[in-house]
Order: C-alpha cells, then sequence, then structure tokens
C-alpha cells in the first residue's frame, strides 16, 4: 500500500525534534482486502446491470468510490476481490482502471458484460472469452479533397501504440494492436465453461470503441478485417491500461443481441454473464489463491 509521509515540526522541552507520521494516502485499500495479506482480483463491469449483482455475491462488502467510479470491496471464499463499476465507455473504463490499479495493486482484472454479436455463427446467451481485445474506433481516414466524399470501407486500423511519433504519418502503425488474454485466467474460464448451459462459450475477438454500430455490412467489415467476434465500449481500454502496468487480463462477454443473424437484445444476459463469471473467478482463486 502506498503511503504519504507527513513531517512536521514539534518543540519538546525547548527542543526541536522531527516527528513523522504515515498516513494513508489515495493507496489505501480496504480492511476485507489489505488485511488478507493478498493481492486482490478486480471485476470490471460498466452498468450497474454489469456489476451490482456480482458484488452482491462479495461478503463482508463495503463500496468505496474514486471520482464517479464505484468499487465493491469484499471477499470470495475468502480471497479479496472488488467489483469496479466503471461507467459506459472508453474513457471511462481507462480512468477506473487505472484508478483500480494504483489504488489495490491486483492480481488480475476480468472485464465483463454485454456485446453485440459480429459472428453469425453465434446466438444472444453465448459468451466470447477475449483471447484477443482490440480497438476498433482507431482508425485512419483515405485522404480525399473536399466534395470528394467519404468511404469507411476504405478506412484502415491505427495503431497508436506503434511508435511515439505521429501514428498517422507511421505506415507501420496501420495495423490493429491485439491485447492477449492471460493464458492463467483463459484456462481457468475453459475449465468451467461447461457449468454454463444457456449458450455456448467460445474463444474469440472482443472489439471496443464508442460507437455503437447497426450497419450489418459495416459489422461484417470488422469481422472480417478484426476478426471480431463481438463489438462493446470498454475492453480494449481496459486491456490497454493493465498491459501498461503488466496486470494479467481477460475480457469475457456474452452477445445480448446479434443484428448479422437477427438475435433480439436481450438485458437478462447480463446477469447470465455475472453468473459465468462468479464460477470462472472461483476457479482462479482455486489455481492461484
Amino acid at each position: 500500500m502506498k503511503r504519504n509521509i507527513l513531517t512536521k515540526m514539534v518543540i519538546v522541552g525547548g527542543v526541536t525534534v522531527l516527528s513523522s507520521a504515515l498516513l494513508a494516502g489515495c493507496g489505501s485499500k480496504d480492511n476485507a482486502v489489505q488485511g488478507s495479506g493478498k493481492s486482490p482480483i478486480i471485476v470490471e463491469g460498466p452498468m450497474p446491470i454489469e456489476a451490482e449483482k456480482f458484488a452482491g455475491k462479495l461478503k463482508n462488502v463495503k463500496e468505496e468510490k474514486s471520482g464517479s467510479f464505484v468499487f465493491y470491496v469484499g471477499t470470495l471464499n475468502d480471497y479479496p476481490v472488488i467489483v469496479a463499476k466503471t461507467g459506459k465507455g472508453m474513457e471511462n473504463t481507462a480512468a477506473a482502471t487505472a484508478v483500480a490499479i494504483e489504488k489495490y495493486h491486483p492480481a488480475a482484472i476480468i472485464n465483463q458484460g454485454t456485446s453485440g454479436g459480429h459472428d453469425p455463427s453465434l446466438n444472444v446467451f453465448d459468451i466470447v472469452l477475449g483471447q484477443r481485445t482490440t480497438n476498433l474506433g482507431s482508425l485512419k481516414t483515405e485522404t480525399k479533397l473536399a466534395n470528394e466524399g467519404m468511404d469507411p470501407t476504405l478506412w484502415k486500423p491505427m495503431d497508436l501504440m506503434a511508435s511515439e511519433g505521429s501514428a498517422g504519418e507511421d505506415p507501420n502503425a496501420e495495423k490493429p494492436r491485439f491485447y492477449d488474454g492471460d493464458k492463467d485466467l483463459l484456462e481457468a474460464a475453459l475449465a468451467v465453461k461447461d457449468t454454463y448451459t444457456k449458450g455456448k462459450v467460445v474463444e474469440g475477438t472482443i472489439g471496443s470503441a464508442d460507437v455503437w454500430n447497426n450497419e450489418v455490412d459495416r459489422i461484417n467489415w470488422f469481422h472480417t478485417k478484426y476478426g471480431t467476434s463481438v463489438e462493446e465500449m470498454e475492453g480494449a481500454s481496459a486491456a490497454q491500461i493493465a498491459k501498461a502496468y503488466g496486470v494479467p487480463f481477460l475480457g469475457i462477454r456474452i452477445l445480448s443481441n446479434n443484428k448479422t443473424n437477427g438475435g433480439k437484445y436481450d438485458p437478462s444476459t447480463a446477469e447470465a454473464n455475472q453468473e459465468y463469471v462468479y464460477e470462472v473467478l472461483k476457479k482462479y482463486i482455486e489455481n492461484h489463491g
């Protein structure tokens, strides 16, 4: 736990001495985490329906806040677990993930929630384990002059992490960046996939962006160009921050709808996904706790 050292001058018997007090700073942890001596596992969910149900499964829960982000600090099988309600979108999730890492120093992060299907072979209630996660909103357009129109099918992926120079001017940046799911988290998820009976559990690619795609041709373009199984609005930003800090990461997303095969939106998928993630978490704790 990070601490700030406050040093103050104190007069004792006419002699000036130094007195230091250790004050818990912004890195302070809840007693459930601090007292265990173990680094917690963080489970992220953007919306209340994707976080609060899971938080209800923990014991000794205490709610903490940083900015607009809510952290439910508790235990599962006597192991510290923190559910982070990040809010929707890439910026919220990146910030919440960085705050959580600095504040709680987690052993691993699972980003979970609902998503829209890109793969026509997947149906509502199927679950995708993020073997890879990628940012679908990082794009470079073709050069066109005024009145020459626009053509999104010609846009290119842009890897903002390719170099410290201008990604827009670097031809080596014209490719997607993929963040691999942690092998141990994937192993735990695959070990319990037979406990999930409401659909399939598959490995795939999760795409993220602050865009809600309803154009099937556009969805198919991403599916072909990036190999995406689903899209959502958070996972890639959490994966990027986790990678920056060296924290094991896995995205787990359930299809709440699928425009490519007519699968209608079902909000109850959020709870179904949390039930599965709960089993994944128990298995991971069993293997690594």
